[in-house]
């Protein structure tokens, strides 16, 4: 008969899974990792630099990209230290509360994202269909507003779904299937009834992952039926190049998302490996990609950033 444990007893640890199969390379593995938490951190820093140095960018669509760079600052913050010591060091244990912090950040950031995305889609909507209203609409008040809502929209979202989960007994055997805590993952070990965790589970994907992109669609609907109303093929061209940054966002959030939910669902059996690949690309990708790409597809963000490299290097003579 397994042991259970419950959050009003003594200390309790969870044992985090590296990747699986390769565990006697993690020293190697680590590198790509280490690589792409650097490019994640010097890259989101260096967008929120620019933005906060260059008075030409305190326009809603910056602001909206700062808070982007924040959101996979944080992301990528919550999961380095769990992963970085268990690649390094070989530590696999992780603290009840620890764990429950994490499972926290991880699911507030991701809802963030995906929050942040569908505000950056109603600022494109606002620019492209409603032009001559764009400053009195995207005031520096409403901007403020819009990142509070997001905010306490998504800590309000995360918080029942702990509290729902802190509340439930857990058996002794206490493996976790990744280097980092999630609640889909911790809800495997509790012995006892799921059924009010899964249907508030299944209410979020509701409510943000399937709401959020249908939105961003509905979104970019109004504003490819502007651009075809536009008179001339320049004019559509410019149009469609200030969102394409957004759209590959956009992509890069939700088709590794996809992808994890594809996999879970359909592919149950499938190697460990699998499972962990694609829950590392999915919470790796954006914040690697994202200052990526507005670095490469914004104009105004790449003259920051070289008018930023340029003072540094100055100040350094």
């Amino acid at each position: 008969m397994s042991t259970v444990y419950n959050s009003t007893q003594g200390p309790f640890y969870f044992i985090l899974t590296g990747i699986p199969g390769f565990e006697a390379s993690h020293i190697w593995i680590s590198i790509p990792f280490c690589c792409l938490y650097t490019v994640s951190i010097m890259g989101n820093t260096t967008i929120l630099a620019v933005i906060r140095t260059e008075p030409s960018l305190h326009q809603p669509m910056y602001l909206f990209l700062s808070m982007l760079a924040l959101t996979d600052l944080g992301l990528t913050l919550t999961t380095l230290p769990t992963v970085m010591q268990l690649l390094w060091f070989s530590i696999r244990k992780i603290s009840f509360e620890a764990c429950f912090a994490q499972v926290f950040f991880i699911h507030t950031f991701s809802f963030m994202e995906s929050s942040v995305l569908l505000a950056m889609s109603f600022d494109r909507y606002v620019a492209i269909c409603r032009p001559l209203h764009y400053a009195t609409i995207l005031t520096s008040k409403v901007i403020g507003r819009i990142g509070l809502a997001i905010v306490c929209r998504c800590v309000l979202a995360v918080l029942p779904s702990l509290f729902l989960l802190k509340r439930l007994p857990f058996c002794r055997s206490h493996l976790l299937s990744h280097s980092y805590c999630l609640h889909q993952d911790m809800i495997r070990l509790v012995c006892a009834d799921i059924r009010v965790n899964s249907w508030y589970g299944f209410a979020l994907v509701l409510l943000i992952i399937v709401m959020d992109p249908l939105l961003i669609v509905l979104s970019y609907a109004f504003i490819l039926k502007s651009i075809l109303g536009t008179a001339s093929w320049t004019e559509r061209f410019r149009a469609l190049n200030n969102c394409l940054s957004h759209i590959l966002a956009v992509l890069v959030l939700y088709v590794p998302m996809v992808g994890v939910s594809m996999t879970h669902r359909f592919a149950k059996h499938a190697s460990p490996l699998v499972h962990v690949i694609m829950a590392n690309i999915y919470l790796l990708a954006p914040p690697v990609m994202n200052p990526i790409i507005y670095s490469v597809k914004t104009k105004q963000i790449r003259q920051g950033i070289i008018r930023l490299l340029y003072q540094r290097n100055m100040y350094i003579r």
